[in-house]
């Protein structure tokens, strides 16, 4: 009988221990795991954080005074643009002014900033359709791909004329493939034109930074991801000059710059 209640008492020590040791077990695994996520995520240092904070700057391009008169374009020399156009009056871009007195095709850009921003692959398009430059206005940073492409059913050229870069002239038959080219040194603006339809021109900035945009049909802009910090905007125009101003962005910020041109 003694042995017998020896026996049971010695087996519950026995459970009693093995039930201990897995708890502390199961303890230190759940302990371990937490350790490992810890590592994993450790806390941002002291300004990392803020490393990549950015603001914007938005604005509107006004126009004051009287709007330019815009001649027709005569398309007659080549038929093909005739048809292209299927029967639509066509006028210059230049000089346009939208229906809310804002103006179209700005080209606005910072003009310096102190980092180093390498030229992105994505190439920048322009097209030739309906025998007009499409778009009128483009933005584009040093080393970056420019594709011109025709989608019309008639010869074009492709001629810009550079102060700071070489210039190039180039003809594309309808159904040619594109053909790319680069800058190699920033300008703005590079003009371009058409030899074989004398109405086409486009303006391309070469820049050294992505902070820029042009302006549609709202006569709006909208720079994002300007690190913070003070600096030089300009607002180009083909017809009504330039402008520049001084702006100071702040970090998740948006900064608001207007330019007012006038005709008269």
């Amino acid at each position: 009988m003694l042995e017998t209640i020896v026996g049971v008492k010695t087996r519950m020590k026995r459970k009693h221990s093995f039930v201990i040791i897995t708890l502390i077990a199961v303890f230190f695994s759940i302990w371990g795991v937490r350790a490992k996520v810890a590592v994993a995520a450790p806390a941002p240092r002291q300004g990392e954080s803020a490393k990549g904070a950015t603001g914007e700057i938005t604005g509107k391009i006004v126009f004051e005074g009287t709007k330019p008169h815009l001649p027709q374009i005569s398309m007659s020399q080549d038929p093909e643009c005739v048809r292209e156009q299927q029967g639509k009056a066509v006028y210059p871009q230049d000089g346009r002014v939208n229906a809310n007195d804002t103006l179209p095709n700005v080209f606005v850009y910072i003009k310096s900033v102190a980092q180093k921003y390498p030229a992105p692959r994505r190439a920048v398009t322009l097209d030739q359709k309906g025998c007009m430059y499409i778009p009128h206005v483009l933005g584009i940073m040093v080393g970056q791909p420019l594709k011109v492409v025709n989608s019309d059913f008639t010869t074009h050229n492709v001629h810009i004329t550079t102060r700071k870069n070489p210039q190039w002239n180039q003809s594309q038959p309808p159904g040619a493939a594109p053909f790319y080219k680069k800058f190699a040194n920033p300008e703005v603006m590079v003009p371009v034109h058409c030899n074989l339809h004398p109405w086409m021109t486009a303006y391309i900035g070469v820049v050294t930074n992505p902070f820029y945009d042009v302006t549609g049909t709202k006569g709006v802009f909208t720079i994002k991801g300007v690190p913070p910090g003070q600096y030089k905007l300009e607002a180009w125009t083909a017809t009504f000059g330039t402008q520049e101003k001084t702006v100071t962005v702040h970090a998740h910020e948006s900064t608001t710059v207007d330019f007012t041109f006038q005709h008269r």
